[in-house]
């Protein structure tokens, strides 16, 4: 939404994925003379990790992989460049994305709790997660 705004330098980082654009887009972000907005992935212990928040560097980057969080950068001055002011850092998801959900139990509780509900929530939220993909296509290729 802050990118539709054309003056807002925004990116999304996860720092166990891609430590090298979440330093690039800190260091955009601080000398834009604009606002600038950086949202982050970063699991908390309410996420539940499976494997404990000693993975959580590794879990961030399941979150990418898996295309849950996908990495982008959208730079207004690089409009002025002639260049595309979107800039999509993460490919397309590698592992599936029911490993990434089975590795937090924040997604798995439902399971157990509900299997029917949690295969309806998981079909929602590809579904969802394929049209921001397809979303952030579009903006790409802008």
């Amino acid at each position: 939404m802050m990118m539709t705004y054309g003056n807002v330098y925004v990116a999304t980082v996860s720092m166990g994925a891609d430590p090298a654009q979440c330093i690039a887009a800190m260091k955009e972000a601080e000398d834009y003379d604009g606002p600038a907005i950086i949202i982050a992935y970063s699991p908390c212990i309410a996420h539940g990790i499976v494997t404990g928040m000693g993975d959580a560097m590794k879990h961030e980057e399941m979150a990418v992989s898996s295309g849950y969080w996908p990495l982008y950068r959208f730079d207004p001055r690089r409009k002025a460049q002639g260049l595309n002011p979107f800039q999509m850092d993460s490919g397309e998801p590698t592992i599936p994305l029911e490993e990434f959900l089975n590795s937090e139990n924040r997604f798995v509780a439902l399971q157990r709790q509900d299997p029917e509900a949690a295969v309806h929530q998981r079909e929602l939220l590809k579904a969802s997660l394929e049209a921001k993909r397809a979303a952030l296509r579009l903006l790409e290729q802008a």
